[in-house]
């Protein structure tokens, strides 16, 4: 049937002969310039359209080489986040917040970075990438510069209300007040309205995260994504977007020390660090508007609609035909969109035409996306690696305190927080690089660059037959890393041994890193790219139920510690079984010993290993990826 019937002749719009159907012919110049090039059709001006061809191919290349670069760009400074830890522990010593209110700020600040995340790729895969560089601008910068008040004012209500005499300090000069001071319910009364503030903005400070991140990866996914490197391609943005960790941590301690009296080695001016963090933002933002740029996106979505047309999936006509459609959920009578092209007067019907296409096949493949039981099986286990990892990272500052307890004497300097960081920058980088790299070698190639939809590539391997490793092989071993990282911390191997700790942060942040890569490419290799922000966008949503969880957790086990240590009188003096010199009959804020986070991480490792048993159901249980054929 043709996909224009009744309708010959229609000025402005192709014929309706199979030849010219909208489904098969290229809409885009650079696919019209092949046809045109073809031996069946040379003509005199061969030479001219070979030599546009040229000019336009190399065009293309300077497109995505300047896309790739924003892409870096916008990545390398997105994560800043990540740097919680670094100042973390300062909230908790400056302006005298519990372990709750700090991991409130980076649960704020985690939801509002993965809730919005599949309206912020359902945005994108519709409307491009500047809309969301734009936005992450505007929002971080508000974040930021809001989360610079709320800080001075909170240091200016605990500078009038000073802490009791008993109270003291957990170390000299130090400044760890336990509890409220002076002021009492008047000083907690007027915290409270800063630290709102400062809710606000680690909620804005997330959005705009999670903004610029998705601008940046799926530009890569969609540019590069499509060819036999399609794991590097996605991989380098969200290798980028761990290392922002480690270079703005450093740039914190190195050009945004501290210079008040008793702070400590790697405490930064966390006034001065937000202000810096929101003008840097807020000029990548701009700057990812106009860089950021998708290539040759009408032929992707040519290619998605023909390999839809070939698996029998797509009816030819099924797009532009009036009426009722059987692909359609529900007896939903649809209007005639060609009728709309004739309307658009001001309008070009072939973008119009285009436009309803794109739209049509995005609308079926995030249909489709959802119906599949193992998405939710891949996105159940995601939720259940990731948000250890991310409460790990969030709370490294605390929990590395809690290795030195204030009575114990150690030789040399503490481990610190920026260190750490660092590490967790480092190895979390590395591992999505390696990983990215060894899948492109060693895993096997679907035949089709679109959605899986039949069997028709069952047992493809790379090379024609050669031993080729699964992607989720590697997504497992990797998530066994995170899992070991954690029970190590969990079985006290590092406690009153801080030289130790770079083991723990090393493990988790090579298992997190990977995790947080073999995931999305999982994703481009099973549902395609041409809808990979919405997708991914989907899945990535998790991770902020499983940081705010395991946050709390932490947070009542690390609390709990605390009450223990004050109502005992702070006895002991550390070591595994905790003690940390608190005051009696006083509310502690801080804990220190094994007791204080140990429950918690062996819970989060187990959460792992449960994750894994998900995912492998996904692969190898009943209608799974490898029962239906699906190469990954």
């Amino acid at each position: 049937m043709s996909p224009f019937p009744n309708r010959p002749g229609t000025p402005g719009l192709p014929d309706s002969s199979p030849a010219t159907s909208p489904l098969l012919r290229p809409t885009s110049p650079t696919s019209s310039l092949l046809l045109s090039a073809a031996p069946s059709t040379l003509s005199p001006t061969t030479t001219s359209h070979r030599l546009r061809l040229r000019s336009r191919a190399r065009s293309a290349r300077l497109r995505r080489t300047t896309s790739l670069l924003a892409a870096l760009v916008s990545a390398l400074c997105a994560g800043s986040i990540t740097v919680f830890s670094l100042y973390g522990a300062t909230l908790q010593s400056r302006l005298r917040y519990s372990q709750f209110r700090v991991n409130g700020l980076a649960s704020a600040a985690s939801i509002a970075m993965y809730v919005p995340v599949p309206l912020a790729g359902y945005i994108y895969d519709r409307a491009g990438p500047a809309p969301l560089s734009l936005l992450a601008a505007v929002v971080s910068g508000v974040g930021y510069a809001a989360a610079a008040v709320g800080y001075e004012g909170a240091r200016e209500v605990v500078a009038s209300f000073p802490p009791p005499p008993l109270a003291g300090a957990a170390v000299e000069g130090g400044g760890y007040w336990k509890g409220w001071g002076e002021g009492g319910q008047e000083e907690e009364e007027e915290g409270t309205g800063w630290y709102v503030l400062m809710v606000f903005a680690f909620v804005a400070i997330g959005v705009g995260t999670c903004c610029m991140y998705m601008s940046a990866v799926a530009t890569c996914a969609k540019n590069f994504g499509r060819g036999k490197h399609r794991g590097l391609a996605v991989v380098v943005p969200i290798a980028a977007f761990g290392l922002s960790g480690m270079l703005l941590s450093q740039v914190g301690c190195w050009l945004f020390a501290s210079r008040e009296a008793g702070a400590e080695e790697g405490e930064v001016d966390v006034f001065r660090f937000f202000v810096f963090l929101a003008v840097l933002l807020v000029a990548v933002g701009i700057a990812g508007a106009f860089g950021l740029k998708i290539v040759d996106e009408n032929d992707i979505i040519e290619e998605a609609v023909e390999e839809m047309e070939r698996s029998g999936l797509l009816d030819g006509s099924a797009i532009f035909t009036p009426g009722r459609s059987e692909a359609d959920y529900g007896a939903i009578e649809r209007g005639d969109p060609f009728d709309q092209l004739e309307d658009a007067d001001t309008k070009d019907p072939v973008e119009e035409e285009a436009r309803l296409k794109k739209q049509w096949l995005l609308n079926a493949e995030t249909r489709r996306f959802l119906a599949d039981h193992t998405m939710w099986c891949l996105a159940l286990g995601f939720f259940l690696m990731v948000g250890p990892g991310e409460a790990f990272m969030n709370n490294m500052g605390t929990i590395i305190k809690t290795l030195y307890p204030p009575t114990l004497h150690y030789a040399g300097k503490p481990t610190s927080a920026a260190t750490h960081v660092s590490i967790v920058g480092i190895t979390s980088t590395a591992a999505r690089l390696i990983t990215g790299t060894l899948t492109d070698l060693l895993a096997p190639s679907p035949k089709a660059r679109h959605l899986q939809i039949t069997p028709a590539t069952r047992g493809t391997l790379l090379g024609g037959g050669r031993l080729s490793v699964s992607r989720v092989t590697f997504l497992l071993t990797s998530a066994v890393l995170l899992s070991l990282g954690l029970a190590g911390l969990a079985s006290g191997l590092v406690q009153d041994h801080g030289d130790r700790f770079w083991l723990v942060s090393g493990l988790v942040g090579a298992g997190y890193g990977a995790v947080f890569s073999l995931t999305p490419i999982i994703i481009t290799v099973i549902w395609g790219v041409e809808n990979f922000a919405t997708n991914w966008g989907i899945v990535a949503m998790f991770p902020a139920m499983g940081a705010t969880l395991w946050g709390l957790v932490y947070s009542a086990v690390y609390q709990a510690g605390a009450r223990r240590e004050a109502e005992s009188g702070g006895g002991g003096g550390g070591g595994k079984n905790g003690g940390g010199g608190g005051q009696g009959g006083e509310e502690e804020n801080l804990c220190y010993g094994q007791e204080c986070y140990a429950p918690a991480f062996w819970a989060m490792a187990a959460s792992v290993w449960i994750a894994c048993g998900l995912v492998l159901w996904a692969w190898k249980g009943r209608n799974g990826w490898a029962q239906r054929g699906i190469v990954v």
